[in-house]
């Protein structure tokens, strides 16, 4: 089993199948893994087979990292089309995270004003008012939202904290409108358990809520590297079609990466 530990707190560029070419931004240490989520598909593996040993990067890190790796790329001509917060779990927890956001848009206009700040979220830490505010301010505030059945995020997603899927809902609505919603839809069984939910039972109040948040944008995607968990397979190009079309169809610009 594979997985993905990032450098941190700068790694890439890379390219992204729904961004174009990212430089990454990793706000977790650069030996492990700190997630508030603990998801069976994630390509950093699960959290208690990488305990970091490192502290997370300091606000003056980010900044002077970043800076260096912009002018480089600015001298090498070849400018990112986002600047994405990733890596190694949840990069809202940060505890400066709304600090690291302004030195980023500062040296994003600076450096590459055509870019966009990105920022990828499980949206467990968008009840903090900091936190919300610096989401407001990023271009692309991409929350994820796999699905509004308790039991099912209880057994995919793995929070380790409370996390309460209909208050998650009305703190996205809060955002009125800027915010892309991210979810992943695969297939397959893990413990014997169905882990599929590409079907009616969760697709359609998925939908509906996806409607009540009314968001700029959705993303659907499914399984691209080697998971933690065994027997997790990818959802058809067809069920993500299907997904796709009716997200459309509610009036939502939405994409599907296979």
């Amino acid at each position: 089993m594979s997985t993905i530990i990032y450098p941190s707190p700068i790694f890439g560029p890379i390219h992204s199948r729904r961004l174009g070419i990212s430089l990454g931004i990793n706000l977790l240490p650069a030996d492990g893994k700190v997630c508030t989520f603990d998801c069976i598909y994630c390509e950093c593996g699960f959290n208690k087979d990488h305990r970091p040993t490192l502290p997370r990067p300091t606000r003056e890190k980010v900044a002077n990292r970043l800076e260096q790796q912009l002018q480089q790329m600015v001298q090498e001509q070849q400018l990112p089309d986002v600047l994405t917060f990733a890596g190694n779990g949840e990069p809202t927890s940060h505890p400066h995270f709304a600090e690291i956001i302004d030195d980023t848009i500062h040296l994003r206009d600076q450096y590459c004003p055509k870019a966009k700040v990105c920022v990828l979220s499980n949206s467990t830490m968008i009840h903090r008012q900091s936190v919300h505010d610096a989401l407001m301010r990023v271009d692309d505030n991409i929350l994820k939202l796999d699905t509004i059945d308790p039991s099912y995020i209880n057994k995919v997603d793995r929070p380790t904290g409370t996390y309460d899927v209909q208050q998650i809902i009305e703190r996205m609505k809060a955002f009125h409108g800027h915010i892309i919603i991210q979810t992943m839809f695969m297939r397959g069984t893990v413990e014997g358990a169905s882990v599929d939910n590409t079907g009616e039972e969760y697709v359609g109040p998925w939908l509906e809520a996806v409607k009540a948040i009314q968001p700029q944008q959705v993303m659907v995607y499914t399984i691209d590297r080697e998971t933690p968990a065994q027997g997790l397979q990818k959802a058809s190009h067809e069920q993500l079609d299907a997904i796709r079309d009716r997200v459309i169809a509610a009036g939502i610009p939405c994409s599907a990466s296979y």
